[in-house]
């Protein structure tokens, strides 16, 4: 059973788009050959705080407020 992590920074994005996002990784192993079954796979989306998430050293949230 295949288990799919995604980190993604807190913010605002809407369910729908959650829910768009999962349906699309949890598809992506069905289209495998010999992986048929997407309701055995699992995909768990974790939000981290944007102060908590770095890109070259600098917090998301720093880069959001200098429009990056």
């Amino acid at each position: 059973m295949p288990y799919v992590n995604i980190k993604i920074t807190k913010d605002e994005t809407p369910p729908e788009k959650k829910a768009e996002l999962i349906q699309g990784v949890t598809q992506l192993p069905a289209d495998l050959p010999g992986e048929k079954n997407p309701q055995t796979k699992v995909v768990v989306i974790e939000e981290v705080e944007t102060d908590n998430w770095r890109i070259g050293g600098e917090t998301v949230t720093a880069r959001t407020k200098q429009g990056r």
